[in-house]
Order: structure tokens, then C-alpha cells, then sequence
């Protein structure tokens, strides 16, 4: 079978080339199932609950989350409506659920699991603990119920992502980076069978600085005044990775990256 994993959906832009080339890569590449990161979907800092309803207007399977989901309270209902998870390893009792299993479009069951990283986000969102303390409890009981399972670890780190994906290899069918929207060229298919990479990077406006107004930006780093980040227009684009599986054994046998632009942009 054929995962699809798509990076953080940034703002409006993102929201619209989803729409427009995800019905596209699902063809091109043959896609039973679609796992997308809607951390900053709504104006750039989590899901509000209009934006959820919009992002499931699409042929998406599950959405992720991480530091920003506590951004809008509007769509806690939805943790319980829809298959959105966000971080499994809160400290506190949260609304909604860190991981679940939905079948994809050739029946098969796929487990879906967010994590966040702790290395240099400990202000940003909800407190969460050291995702390796919590991982193998869980897993004992999610591998019981699916043979297919994917990691969004959502982390700030590249070597904390990829410390527990070798901590991880054949355990998982893939642990793939979230939360830098900076796509990496480090995709490979551990010994294991466990598909990685470091960050899937970013669907939206790349004419900026990681989604925001370029200029902007440039002005709070030069004057320290924190006025209010904009979302930026240009430079749409899409992009994350597909995962070939063997669904009988629940490895990873190839991981591709893909970048895709919307002509308009």
C-alpha cells in the first residue's frame, strides 16, 4: 500500500493547494491513505473549528497535530467527531487522543500516532513528557491492533526525531518529522524496515520566512518588536513524502519525497 504524508499546512495558501493538487498526487501515486500535519492551518497557529471543516472537505484520512493544536478552543468538539490526534504525550489530561486506527481505501487498518519532541519546546504549548518514557507501553497495545504504524513527531530537533526513530526501527512502519517546515533530504528506509525522515516540510507560501511574511519577519529579528507575524501568499507549494509498504508485514520498502507548486504561485 501507498501512505501519503503530507507537511504542516500553513495559513489560507496552504489550505488551497492542498485542495487543488491533493486530489492529483492521490491518482499520480496511487494513495490508500492520507495522513496530513494541520498544526498551523488556521492563520498560520493551529485548527479553529471552520478550518476543520474545511480541511476534511478533502480526501484526508487523518490530521496531526502538535504545539499549536491548543491554539483554538473551537475545535476541541471535533477531537471527538473527527480523526484529527494531537500530542500523545501531554503531562496533563487533554481533550482528544493521541493516536488512532482508521482503514485505508484498500482496507487496510493504519494506526496514526503524534508525539512531541521535548528538546527546545518546552514553552510551547501544552507540557509534554519524554516521548521515549511513553512510546513502548503504547505500542505494545497498538501493534496488537494494527501492522501498519505511523509516527508524526512533531519536534524542534533533528537528532531527537531521529535518536527515536533508530529506537524505533522495525517497531514502526515509519516515523516522519514535523514542525520546522523545512523539508530535509535525509529520507531512507531504516535496516529494520522503519521509513524516515526528518521533517516533511511545508505546505504553503514558501516566498516567505517558514509560511510568515518574509518582511515582516526581517523586522521583529532586526528591532525585537513582536508585532503580529502575516501570513505570506507567494510561493505555494506542497510537500511531504510517499510511503510504499508491505502491508502483510507492516515495513516500509520505499520512501519518496514530493514538491509540488501550484502554477499560479
Amino acid at each position: 500500500m501507498n501512505i501519503l504524508c503530507i507537511g504542516d499546512i500553513f495559513g489560507r495558501p496552504g489550505r488551497v493547494v492542498l485542495k487543488e493538487l491533493l486530489p492529483k498526487l492521490i491518482d499520480q501515486h496511487k494513495i490508500d491513505f492520507v495522513i496530513v500535519n494541520g498544526e498551523n492551518a488556521a492563520g498560520g497557529k493551529g485548527i479553529s473549528d471552520k478550518v476543520c471543516v474545511e480541511l476534511f472537505k478533502n480526501p484526508i484520512d487523518v490530521i496531526t497535530a502538535g504545539n499549536h493544536i491548543w491554539e483554538h478552543k473551537s475545535i476541541h468538539p471535533y477531537f471527538s467527531t473527527h480523526p484529527i490526534v494531537r500530542p500523545l504525550n501531554t503531562a496533563e489530561v487533554q481533550p482528544g487522543r493521541g493516536w488512532m486506527i482508521k482503514k485505508g481505501r484498500n482496507g487496510v487498518s493504519v494506526a496514526v500516532i503524534c508525539l512531541q519532541g521535548i528538546v527546545f519546546m518546552d514553552d510551547k504549548g501544552a507540557k509534554v513528557v519524554n516521548p521515549f518514557n511513553i512510546i513502548d507501553e503504547e505500542l505494545t497495545r497498538i501493534s496488537e491492533l494494527a501492522k501498519v504504524v505511523v509516527i508524526d513527531m512533531h519536534a524542534e530537533t533533528t537528532s531527537e526525531k531521529r535518536a527515536l526513530a533508530w529506537y524505533l526501527d522495525g517497531r514502526v512502519t515509519a516515523l516522519v518529522g514535523t514542525h520546522t517546515h523545512v523539508q530535509t533530504a535525509d529520507e531512507e528506509v531504516l535496516p529494520k524496515g522503519t521509513a524516515y525522515i526528518s521533517d516533511l516540510g511545508m505546505t504553503g507560501p514558501h516566498d516567505s520566512v517558514i509560511g510568515l511574511d518574509k518582511d515582516v519577519a526581517i523586522y521583529r529579528f532586526r528591532t525585537g518588536d513582536k508585532r503580529k507575524y502575516e501570513v505570506a501568499k507567494g510561493g505555494v507549494r506542497i510537500e511531504g513524502v510517499v510511503i510504499k509498504i508491505d502491508e502483510t508485514t507492516g515495513r516500509a520498502v520505499e520512501i519518496k519525497r514530493i514538491k509540488e507548486s501550484l502554477v499560479s504561485s
